[in-house]
């Protein structure tokens, strides 16, 4: 039999946890997908269908790219958008490729049914062990807890680095060593090592810096070249940045009850995916002080383009500025470097003026 080799679309660096998964809880080889580049999205986008969103386009490109690179059996998730429905037409578009590879989807499982996600990883491992997958996924859970928790830390302090590049350099490093962790223990060790590591780092911190708040659409804002690495160029000018978009608040610990009770003077409905998590986020980091708020989404995300209104009457409320970008396969970095570069001068000048 041919050795499976299973491959999950690269998302931020979550990647870890998956492999951690993929290895230790399926027994399978698993099968990075590559670092995400221009060729990845001229792939996805030749065989996509024109105006599905960004996302889809990705995580195609980088099927076919992992496929090249020796994975047999591919696993999408599911999602409460049009991510619910990538699996069945990435499964088909691959087919008419003429690819031969077994395709997961996990929009079969259930979170409220625990089993069914069981279920469907037995189609990998028809052999699994409830127990090893059990304890695999426990781990990986608190793999995301600790990448989240060193990423806040990295995005509030990297704009004032000394010595450029340390702080990516450790990161990296860090990501490194956490594939070679086994239990929790080990995990706990390794988290509070690279925290002592990443606050020895020299910073050149003013008292009030400038202070900016992402909100936006799940996939965008979380994976670096999906938005330009829009994070790290605004870092750079000395920019703390806050961005509660990650795994662990919208899917560990959403509270979509609290989240609802607090938006209720600006939406009455959920509108479906991060909607309600941008419209609170954003109330939040107008109330808490920051100079200014970005919105990210990938071209054609429904329920961000309805929060759009709302987040309009959220800068109007509280006297903050709000600019939007919208991503595609032909969004150009200069554009994108011009807009970022008039906002921050505006901030700027406000927080100026304020003084």
């Amino acid at each position: 039999m041919n050795k499976t080799r299973v491959n999950f679309p690269r998302f931020g660096s979550y990647d870890v946890a998956v492999e951690h998964i993929i290895r230790a809880g399926l027994d399978c080889e698993y099968v990075n997908t590559p670092p995400i580049t221009k060729k990845t999205l001229e792939i996805g986008s030749k065989y996509s269908p024109d105006f599905v969103c960004t996302p889809f386009k990705y995580n195609l490109g980088g099927y076919i790219e992992s496929i090249e690179a020796g994975a047999n059996t591919l696993i999408q998730i599911g999602g409460v958008c049009r991510l619910g429905y990538y699996g069945e037409l990435q499964k088909q578009i691959l087919k008419d490729l003429g690819y031969d590879v077994k395709f997961i989807n996990m929009a079969n499982a259930n979170f409220r049914k625990p089993i069914t996600f069981y279920e469907e990883f037995k189609k990998v491992n028809p052999n699994l062990n409830l127990k090893k997958i059990t304890s695999a996924c426990m781990l990986a859970v608190h793999m995301v807890e600790v990448i989240d928790k060193v990423e806040d830390f990295i995005r509030q302090n990297v704009g004032f680095e000394k010595e450029e590049g340390s702080f990516d350099k450790l990161h990296h490093e860090f990501l490194d060593d956490l594939r070679d962790v086994n239990d929790k223990k080990e995990l706990n060790l390794l988290y509070k090592l690279y925290m002592k590591k990443f606050k020895k780092i020299e910073i050149d911190k003013p008292k009030n810096p400038l202070k900016v708040g992402f909100v936006g659409e799940y996939y965008t804002i979380m994976d670096q070249y999906s938005n330009h690495y829009m994070e790290k160029e605004l870092a750079k000018k000395g920019i703390v940045i806050y961005r509660w978009m990650n795994l662990t608040n919208s899917i560990l610990n959403p509270h979509v009850k609290e989240v609802k009770q607090s938006i209720k003077n600006y939406a009455k409905y959920d509108m479906g995916a991060t909607a309600m998590f941008t419209i609170k986020k954003a109330i939040d980091y107008a109330k808490d002080g920051c100079d200014g708020i970005i919105h990210v989404k990938s071209f054609g995300c429904t329920p961000e383009i309805d929060t759009m209104p709302v987040l309009q009457r959220i800068s109007e409320d509280f006297k903050i500025p709000i600019i939007y970008f919208s991503f595609d396969s032909q969004t150009s970095d200069v554009g994108i470097n011009t807009r970022v570069e008039a906002f921050y001068d505006m901030i700027m000048m406000r927080k100026e003026g304020k003084k």
